[in-house]
């Protein structure tokens, strides 16, 4: 028996297949897991790990490892797993590409960039936007990057 759980909501509800066939749901609301199997049999549990226990394998294999890829570059956020990551020195800059094969660079973190009709935020912006306007970032958390924005708006 090789229990997966593929999220169809993130964190909310899941459908559990053994070896490709449904066998049940599982859902999540603010308090409790719920496991409805397909012979309308229903359990609670706290926590996923409560869960897994009672099943006796670990179901939420593709959840953790979705969570393990780390999303950040030289310690900035990044919107999504970033691959040939650098830190250009010369514009102070930690760079990345979505995939292995892109030759676009994105800059991680938060922004704030002077376009024609003012400033705006942005979250990881591509390294062709930064050097075409007048920006500052990289910042790591949106709080610092909107306390930036505001400053510069005043």
């Amino acid at each position: 028996m090789t229990l997966k759980a593929k999220a169809l909501l993130k964190n909310r509800f899941w459908i559990v297949e053994d070896n490709g066939e449904r066998v049940g749901t599982i859902s999540h609301d603010e308090e409790k897991y719920i496991f409805s199997n397909t012979k309308g049999d229903v359990k609670f549990f706290d926590d996923m790990y409560e869960l897994e226990e009672n099943l006796g394998e670990t179901v939420f294999e593709d959840t953790k490892s979705e969570k393990s890829h780390i999303k950040e570059v030289h310690g900035f956020p990044t919107s999504s797993k970033p691959y040939n990551s650098i830190f250009d020195l010369n514009r102070k800059l930690p760079l990345f590409t979505k995939s292995e094969k892109s030759k676009s660079l994105y800059c991680a973190g938060y922004y704030i960039i002077r376009f024609e009709k003012g400033w705006v935020k942005s979250f990881c912006p591509k390294l062709i936007t930064v050097d075409r306007y007048k920006t500052f970032g990289p910042y790591k958390t949106e709080l610092e990057m909107k306390q930036e924005l505001s400053r510069v708006n005043r």
